[in-house]
């Protein structure tokens, strides 16, 4: 769960009431709905949804909050303490590239800003040659590859490589800048938080 998960699932009213449900002892489905007063297809769904984004955990006594989730969440967003942050770019950057992305896979996206633009980068690089031009087709194959198992999305992580410049679109054609190339790129709208969540 990352905080933009977090953004994208108290987004939405429906979600909000389940959660504080569950929150306020409400162990199973039934519970839910009764507590809610919503249709149980709708207070459904948005379990299911807590549940996929470790919002909310299923036990051996029913749904609970993940309180370990949120606890993660925190000290991802805190950064590491100043002792941990010395050497040069490149260990930082081996440090972050260990953390978030395995064996080729984008486990998930930091929540620190810094580091976001980091794995975003190495992303790029790795991905998409310089002034080649790409159909959004295979644009999204590219990032698939890259989010297979992990917490966050193709359509979420293109729009990102587009908002911070690394891919420009044009006409439904895509193009990684050459270093230093003095372009106005024409971007997607700004990512908002659970984009590409639903679809």
């Amino acid at each position: 769960m990352t905080g933009e998960d977090v953004a994208g699932l108290f987004a939405d009213e429906t979600r909000v009431r389940v959660f504080a449900a569950v929150a306020l002892g409400a162990t199973s489905a039934a519970e839910v709905v009764e507590r809610t007063g919503l249709p149980a297809k709708k207070a459904l769904l948005a379990l299911r949804r807590l549940e996929e984004r470790e919002a909310v955990a299923a036990n051996a006594d029913g749904f609970a909050v993940s309180y370990d989730s949120f606890r993660r969440l925190a000290r991802e967003a805190a950064g590491p303490r100043p002792a941990q942050d010395h050497g040069t770019g490149d260990e930082r950057l081996e440090t972050v590239l260990r953390t978030f992305v395995r064996d080729g896979r984008l486990v998930k996206l930091p929540a620190q800003w810094n580091r976001k633009k980091l794995v975003l980068r190495h992303i790029a690089e790795r991905t998409f040659e310089p002034g080649r031009e790409y159909a959004e087709k295979e644009i999204d194959e590219r990032l698939r590859a890259w989010c297979e198992g992990g917490r966050i999305d193709h359509v979420t992580l293109r729009r990102y490589l587009v908002d911070l410049h690394h891919l420009h679109r044009s006409d439904g054609v895509y193009r990684r800048p050459a270093e230093g190339a003095d372009t106005q790129p024409v971007t997607e709208r700004t990512v908002t938080a659970g984009s590409g969540e639903d679809g």
